[in-house]
């Protein structure tokens, strides 16, 4: 005798992807429109079309909700591809970084939420857990690969090596406005390895 098909209980939720794509994009353009401290659930769920239950449904305070809208494609942005060489690897994470921080709404979201993090420590705490580790850890990885090629000594400060790395495209683009001329990563990228102490791979 077959099983009987299970429906699910009336009136039980049911998570839409289109629904969850289209309350995503609300919440970037209500946090690139009016910032973080002026959002609220009410008008993303107005220009998501969506009663306010679809947002609780998926998370259960504002916060929760911006951390996990910002952080899915802030972290993707940071996967920079193994191109053999430090070098390489390199520019593609300069070039990611700036892609970042320049995005048409990533370049206004990004320094609101650090601003509004600098008096809220819950939020600070939760942007450095869900944002700022996990692109650190995916740059940790192209520097384990340069210490096993050989192009990096092995007692490497990693930590201060992402700050070097990060640093200087963030305070380029975010703290001067300045432009990003051409050759300007390839320079920045020569002048990180040399203090970085790099020196040519194992053949």
């Amino acid at each position: 005798m077959s099983e009987p098909i299970r429906r699910p209980p009336s009136g039980a939720a049911t998570l839409r992807a289109d629904k969850t794509a289209a309350i995503a994009e609300a919440v970037l353009d209500e946090l690139a429109e009016h910032g973080y401290g002026r959002l609220s659930m009410e008008a993303v769920a107005k220009r998501a079309g969506v009663g306010k239950s679809a947002l609780y449904r998926r998370w259960p305070s504002k916060q929760r909700m911006v951390i996990a809208v910002v952080s899915e494609p802030t972290v993707a942005l940071a996967d920079p591809p193994d191109t053999g060489s430090l070098r390489g690897d390199v520019l593609a994470a300069l070039h990611a970084v700036a892609d970042w921080l320049t995005h048409p709404r990533f370049s206004r979201i990004l320094p609101d939420l650090i601003a509004e993090a600098q008096r809220d420590d819950e939020l600070r705490r939760a942007l450095a857990l869900r944002i700022g580790e996990p692109r650190r850890a995916r740059m940790i990885g192209v520097l384990d690969r340069a210490v096993e090629r050989g192009e990096l000594p092995p007692d490497l400060d990693r930590e201060l090596a992402l700050d070097l790395l990060g640093g200087l495209v963030y305070w380029r683009v975010s703290a001067r406005g300045a432009a990003l001329e051409p050759g300007y990563f390839e320079r920045v990228a020569d002048m990180a390895l040399r203090a970085l102490d790099a020196r040519p791979r194992r053949a």
